[in-house]
């Protein structure tokens, strides 16, 4: 391979912007050309071209698996040619649904939406690259570089000392080190296939505890083959607001839609990138950031927050097990106590979800609505207002899972829940390792449809 050019100096080329051609020969010499509607960067040796008919081409590759491209740079107009060999095809997996939704975001703007379907992902390995002869533009202005932003911000989460702080610290290095101003984070669910959202930045709401099912939008699909998708133009079936809100039409959830919390989000995404966060084999998060803007987010920003989520998770999974320490730090001074004379706050709880309504008005479900009632509950039969993070870890009326159940996660979802409600019920912190249940107004505890003596 020529050891001046390498696919990862020519990724530009690779986004779909332009459409590739393919030279194939059939075996009797036969030469055959056509267009591809997506050429993908897999590695530096490595290329994936969309397989979607049954043609000529793809006769032609089972029989003699050597075949030539020519694509160009979107931005100079330069062309380049790669001697490709064919190795396999992928049905399934995180590199076909890469590709599937990049292959949406395509067809969407070439008004081809409902045309293109992806059959499979074509894996070829590179075999050489040439620049081919002729004119081209120069190249536009580089843009600020991105990794003195991802030091940065690696320097910022290293500093953090709770879950909370490292949530909000990513947010502010996204804005202020990449200028990204429409993000959400979205933490997995370790009792089923969903997330849900803890933190959101650039939205009238921050839509705290909305939910995403796992396969669902360019979030879900990143979740459930825990691989980053990235689209650069408009795809409406990769809206994530519009196809969760079908899914919930179309099934059995139709009637709880009431009992659901509005997604944030832009209506209609011009560019998305979705990048898990691990630790280890363990699914801790989803990043999602999103724009206005067609082609956004490149394969450099790709592979900057992919990294910069390759440090996040690892601190998110330390920084939950010691949120569970008591320290032994002084008690931060209490509220005073509710206004007796109030009317009470209505708390309905329906045990089969763990949904619970503040005055017949929606608040959240799950796990985080069951630690609320255990709070509520305690508060009420044994007058305690301080709890230890450490004593609900181990409540078993919460059903939490032996590992993995991010309890302060959850904790900090149902405190911004509660602060976006501007509810008479608050949860604040109490010191390292405690939280306080503060109320405004007396409560009256309902469970389902009785009220709780």
């Amino acid at each position: 391979m020529n050891t001046v050019l390498n696919l990862d100096s020519l990724r530009s080329c690779l986004e779909g912007i332009l459409p590739a051609g393919l030279a194939t020969c059939a075996p009797d010499g036969t030469p055959n050309v056509t267009y591809v509607s997506q050429l993908m960067y897999v590695d530096p040796e490595h290329v994936a071209l969309s397989f979607q008919f049954f043609n000529k081409t793809r006769e032609n590759i089972l029989a003699n698996p050597h075949a030539t491209v020519l694509m160009m740079d979107p931005d100079t107009a330069a062309r380049y040619r790669l001697s490709i060999r064919y190795l396999r095809t992928e049905t399934a997996g995180p590199l076909f649904e890469r590709m599937k939704a990049t292959l949406a975001g395509i067809a969407s703007h070439t008004g081809m939406a409902g045309v293109f379907r992806l059959r499979g992902a074509d894996i070829y390995r590179v075999l050489a690259i040439e620049a081919v002869p002729g004119h081209s533009l120069p190249p536009p202005v580089a843009r600020a570089p991105l990794l003195p932003a991802l030091r940065r911000s690696v320097d910022a989460l290293a500093g953090c000392r709770s879950l909370e702080h490292l949530i909000d610290t990513l947010a502010q290095c996204l804005e202020r080190h990449f200028g990204i101003t429409h993000q959400m984070l979205l933490m997995a669910d370790a009792t089923r296939p969903r997330l849900y959202i803890v933190a959101s930045r650039g939205y009238a709401s921050s839509g705290a505890g909305a939910e995403i099912p796992y396969g669902v939008g360019v979030i879900g699909v990143a979740a459930r083959e825990q691989t980053p998708i990235r689209i650069i133009f408009p795809a409406a079936e990769y809206a994530y607001g519009r196809a969760i809100r079908e899914q919930l039409e179309g099934g059995e959830l139709a009637d709880r839609l009431e009992a659901s919390i509005p997604l944030p989000g832009l209506p209609d995404p011009s560019s998305q990138l979705a990048v898990p966060v691990r630790a280890g084999d363990r699914l801790m998060a989803v990043l999602y950031v999103e724009s206005d803007q067609q082609y956004r987010f490149d394969y450099d920003m790709e592979d900057a927050l992919v990294a910069l989520c390759a440090m996040l998770g690892p601190c998110m999974c330390a920084l939950q097990f010691e949120a569970l320490e008591d320290d032994g730090t002084p008690a931060v001074p209490a509220r005073p106590p509710p206004d007796a004379a109030a009317p009470p706050l209505r708390v309905r709880y329906f045990a089969q979800d763990g949904s619970i309504f503040l005055d017949d008005t929606y608040l959240i479900k799950g796990v985080a609505g069951s630690i609320l009632w255990a709070l509520l509950q305690d508060h009420q039969t044994l007058g305690r207002c301080e709890f230890s993070k450490r004593e609900l870890r181990l409540d078993p009326r919460l059903r939490l899972p032996e590992v993995a159940d991010n309890l302060d996660a959850r904790l900090i979802l149902l405190s911004r829940r509660l602060a976006d409600r501007e509810a008479d019920l608050r949860i604040e912190k109490a010191g390292r390792g405690r939280i306080r249940l503060a109320l405004a107004r007396p409560v009256s505890l309902i469970a389902g449809g009785v009220q709780a003596a």
